[in-house]
């Protein structure tokens, strides 16, 4: 009888651990979905980015133009700040940003999202304009749904 409650006892504290274990998440340099682009040069996340919208949008030669130029200066913003991650990440330098680095952030991130729909405004027509706001609506929904990196 003492065999089985200490071997139920042992099965017990083996099960908690490994389930301790299962819900951290495992060390990796990189996210797959960064490796994904991690190839990609800003020119070519650019045109696969305006080829997506011209078929989702409609877009003419004159608005891809555009268009292409606008997320060509996105690409290489975001390609600069993913390389600038990974390098702190690498160094080990990477720490909790404080609460005015934070707003200043999302502050930064705001205003280029103001720039980039008066931009939009200006490029496409109200059908397509329309189209596209519903769009950025989704996307977000969908990144505020989406559980938080670092909380286990």
């Amino acid at each position: 009888m003492k065999k089985l409650i200490l071997i139920a006892l042992v099965s017990m504290v083996a099960f908690q651990v490994s389930a301790q274990n299962s819900k951290e998440r495992p060390n990796r340099e990189r996210s797959p979905r960064m490796d994904k682009f991690q190839d990609l040069t800003p020119e070519e996340m650019a045109t696969m980015q305006t080829k997506k919208m011209t078929l989702h949008l409609g877009l003419n030669e004159s608005q891809q133009k555009e268009i292409q130029k606008i997320n060509l200066e996105n690409a290489i913003y975001r390609k600069a700040k993913m390389e600038a991650r990974i390098a702190q990440r690498e160094n080990g330098t990477m720490a909790k940003p404080t609460k005015e680095e934070r707003l200043k952030m999302m502050n930064e991130r705001l205003d280029k999202q103001i720039a980039m729909k008066a931009k939009m405004k200006k490029i496409l027509n109200d059908e397509q304009f329309a189209k596209w706001e519903k769009q950025q609506q989704e996307m977000n929904r969908k990144r505020e749904d989406m559980p938080k990196r670092g909380n286990k």
